[in-house]
Formats: structure tokens, sequence, C-alpha cells
């Protein structure tokens, strides 16, 4: 049985899909009403279980805060399959980043942020 943090996870990564859109671990996790975790480490096992309970779910859309995939990983290879162009990142570790990342993250307006209606 699924855990109440993966279920919300799932949600959200359905209106990701929706949206065409990507998010952060903590930005995800925020939606969701729970912290991410040390190092992302909460998120991580709602995505494991996630992909186990939900595999049609696009959980590749979750990136880590730091927007960094590792070079060759499956992650990497799920969104290139989906059409978002990588770059090599300007650090000296083997990563790639979304190029024009800031195009792709989901921004979601709290109802007190949103513009008053009428």
């Amino acid at each position: 049985m699924a855990s109440t943090r993966a279920a919300e996870v799932a949600e959200i990564l359905w209106e990701l899909k929706r949206a065409d859109k990507l998010a952060t671990f903590s930005s995800i996790a925020q939606r969701a009403g729970f912290s991410a975790g040390s190092n992302g480490r909460t998120m991580r096992t709602c995505l494991k279980t996630v992909r186990r309970d939900w595999p049609h779910l696009q959980w590749w859309r979750a990136l880590n805060d730091e927007c960094k995939l590792e070079k060759g990983s499956e992650h990497e290879e799920m969104l290139r399959e989906s059409g978002y162009e990588l770059t090599q990142t300007d650090d000296k570790d083997d990563c790639v980043t979304v190029r024009a990342l800031t195009e792709h993250l989901m921004e979601w307006v709290e109802a007190s942020q949103a513009a008053p209606v009428g």
C-alpha cells in the first residue's frame, strides 16, 4: 500500500504532466505538505513508491533541488526522450541540466497570491 505522501506526489506528477512542466523536489514536497528531507531523501523514497505503484506516471518530471542529473542516467534519458534539451553543467562533475530551465519549471500560485476576481 502506498504512503499518503507518495499518493500526494503522484497527484502532483499528474498535474505536472498535464501542464507539461518540471518541478524540484522541494517545490513538489511543499505543495504536498511535507519536507523533501535531507538531500531530497523523503522525495526520493516517494518517487520509488510512485514508480512501483503508478508506473504510468512521469516520475522524471521531479528534479533534485540543484536540477542536476547524472550524465547517462535513466533520468537524463527520459527527459531527452520527452523532448527536453539538456546541457552540460559548468561544474567539474559529470552532470547535465535542462536548457532554459526556468521556462520548464512549474510555478504554482497559491490562492492567497492570486489576483482578485471581479
